[in-house]
Parts: structure tokens; C-alpha cells; sequence
């Protein structure tokens, strides 16, 4: 018990204990400020990821584009809906189920 009362008088051990204390809550870079970088920086790496396949993937539907003609025209009759000039083109479009 003399001990502990000894540590607590002592000013070396009570300044070290307030500079952690500040460290720890009080600071600019605190633990709750470090949590919610770290949590932003995780959610940015996932970003990257998702940007980096998806522009492989753009890379590599653009390769094919650009090297294959039939690919081209399927994509361009797929996507933006265009026919020879002796087609007509029927889009059909699935109803959704209606809620109950």
C-alpha cells in the first residue's frame, strides 16, 4: 500500500499518466479519430479494388471491341438497341412481380 501511495506522489509517474491521458482522449489524432480513419481507409482500399477490376474489365471489353467486328456489333445491338436498315428490333421487358 506504501508503495502505491509512493507512486502517486510521485510527479514523473502523475505527468506520465496526464500525457497518455491526452494522448489517448484529448488529442487531435485521439483513439476514436484514429478508428474512423482507419475504418475510411478500409472502405477507400475496397473502392480501389472495385475500380481497379472494373477498369481491367473496361480494358479488356474495349480490346475485344476494337479487334472484333462481330463482338462490336453485337455490343452495339445489345446496348444502344441498333439495327441494319432492314430489321426491326423488339425489345422485350420482364414485368416485376407486384407486391402483396
Amino acid at each position: 500500500m506504501k508503495r502505491l501511495v509512493d507512486l502517486l506522489k510521485n510527479k514523473f509517474f502523475l505527468v506520465t499518466i496526464a500525457f497518455i491521458a491526452w494522448l489517448l482522449f484529448l488529442d487531435k489524432n485521439d483513439l476514436y479519430s484514429q478508428y474512423t480513419k482507419h475504418n475510411q481507409v478500409v472502405e477507400l482500399q475496397k473502392q480501389r479494388d472495385f475500380l481497379v477490376t472494373e477498369t481491367a474489365q473496361v480494358s479488356k471489353d474495349l480490346d475485344e471491341l476494337t479487334s472484333n467486328r462481330e463482338k462490336l456489333e453485337k455490343f452495339a445491338r445489345e446496348k444502344y438497341l441498333m439495327k441494319k436498315d432492314n430489321e426491326d428490333v423488339f425489345v422485350i421487358v420482364k414485368k416485376e412481380k407486384e407486391e402483396k
